[in-house]
């Protein structure tokens, strides 16, 4: 076969991937976009958009359901599982059409369907023996599901993010592994949508929350829905000819088999690299076999070879994972002038109900980093009035501040319209701003933002830069 010759090589087409070969193409002509599976981003065709399809259909059915507080009566609530599910399916379609498109833009030269795998740290070799001499290349392969030992047995039942989507229909049960993101959002709309859910979680994390108050609150909210254990002990897993036989203590205390139709693996992620055979490229490897690189400018050691995305194993968001792509890629396009990228203010969103939003430094981090220098403000959701109104007040939010300086550090929230509140608090922390002068700014009434500011104020006084709050304050309006 003919050896291919090009100065970026860029190895997965997923988000972070797309991103380098536009941000390498503008910087050179000679790049080459390699992918070894379906195109289609993880966000477009087994993530973000999928399951958010399904969470909206389960937020239908469930205001539906939940009318009569507001004096209205909605009788005879169905949810048909195959309309459901054809409903996602044809949305999800779409969106990975528009991935695409995208991808049919980019030049036929420029694109290579293939496994590949390093043979030195300058040349990949396709499956097929195919040889491509890249002066840099970026590794942006994502990352894979990751099966806990109990579960590994399991075949026909096993569902995790890439098939789950793909059901012809609801099912009438689900057991789900991992509470953590995708594991609590699907949980809880399978819920809503009238799917049995048992979740089952080792350690006591959910959803990725830090703030141990926020953790306990938001584990009392779910269990009013549906079975949460975040620390189960499971004693056997085993698939049957109609579904799957699971053997648990129950919160109760008392040992349980139950049956279910599927098991939703939402165990975790790892990078997908074990098929790149990283050993011959000459980097230093971490104890996971992840090159260590510098998360500022992507490049792995003193090498021309980035990584970004999913793959670094360093932030799994989209908006991350397309920040690291432009970054690894300009990098290797105008390689050896290496520059340092902007890695934004840390955010992410857990589209729960109520949903889950951290930004900045979390708690853990500013014990390691503050401890001693910090404060915080807290606000309760179950009075704030707009929240009420709506019926919607469940949640706390809390925000963090420097001592002395009164920065802005951080926050974590569990509490409605935390998407919304989430994307002020991380421009604000960006932005370097004071509390005092995040409390400039204006609030309107009524909105659930307000909220916002009562837990500023809060923090405020704390940081002995503002008075103490005043309950039932009256510029801040009725319930604020």
């Amino acid at each position: 076969m003919t050896p291919i010759h090009v100065n970026v090589a860029i190895v997965g087409a997923g988000t972070a991937g797309m991103g380098a070969y536009r941000a390498a193409r503008a910087q050179t002509d000679s790049v080459l976009l390699i992918e070894g599976g379906a195109y289609g981003t993880t966000c477009a065709r087994v993530g973000c958009m999928p399951s958010k399809l399904l969470i909206a259909a389960a937020q239908a059915a469930h205001q539906a359901r939940h009318t009569e507080p507001f004096g209205v009566q909605v009788q005879g609530v169905t949810v048909d599982g195959a309309a459901v599910m054809a409903r996602l399916q044809r949305e999800r379609d779409r969106f990975v059409g528009f991935v695409l498109e995208t991808v049919e833009s980019i030049a036929p030269g420029d694109r290579l369907t293939a496994k590949v795998s390093f043979q030195d740290a300058n040349t990949l070799v396709t499956e097929q023996g195919q040889s491509i001499h890249a002066k840099r290349i970026v590794i942006a392969t994502g990352s894979i599901p990751v099966l806990p030992p109990v579960l590994k047995e399991l075949s026909a039942r096993l569902l995790t993010n890439k098939n789950v989507f793909d059901l012809p229909t609801l099912p009438t049960s689900l057991a789900v592994f991992g509470p953590g993101i995708l594991g609590m959002e699907l949980a809880q709309a399978m819920s809503r949508l009238g799917v049995n859910v048992k979740v089952f979680g080792v350690g006591g994390g959910i959803a990725g929350i830090r703030d141990p108050a926020i953790r306990d609150y938001a584990n009392t909210t779910f269990n009013e829905e549906f079975y949460l254990d975040a620390s189960a002990q499971v004693k056997s897993v085993k698939e049957t000819a109609t579904g799957v036989e699971l053997s648990y203590l129950h919160r109760d205390g008392a040992w349980q088999t139950e049956q279910f139709d599927y098991v939703l693996a939402a165990t975790g992620r790892a990078p997908d690299i074990a098929g790149l055979a990283l050993e011959n490229t000459g980097l230093q490897l971490n104890e996971h076999g992840i090159p260590l690189f510098d998360r500022f400018t992507l490049q792995c050691g003193n090498s021309a070879i980035f990584i970004a995305g999913d793959a670094s194993n360093d932030v799994p968001l989209l908006h991350e994972a397309a920040d690291q792509g432009r970054i690894a890629g300009e990098n290797a396009g105008r390689y050896p002038d290496i520059r340092p990228g902007l890695r934004r203010t840390p955010l992410a969103v857990v589209f729960t109900d109520p949903q889950i939003a951290s930004v900045g430094f979390n708690l853990e981090q500013l014990n390691q980093h503050f401890k001693g220098r910090f404060a915080d403000g807290l606000v309760s959701f179950e009075d704030q009035g707009r929240s009420r109104v709506m019926l919607l007040n469940k949640g706390i939010l809390k925000v963090y501040a420097e001592q002395g300086s009164g920065l802005f550090l951080g926050a974590e929230m569990f509490g409605p319209a935390a998407e919304h509140i989430g994307h002020l608090l991380a421009w604000a922390a960006q932005q370097r701003m004071t509390v005092s002068e995040m409390l400039e700014m204006p609030f309107y009434h009524p909105v659930i933002e307000e909220g916002l500011r009562t837990a500023l104020r809060d923090l405020n006084h704390k940081l002995h830069l503002g008075p103490q709050v005043i309950a039932r304050c009256i510029d801040c309006g009725p319930g604020a």
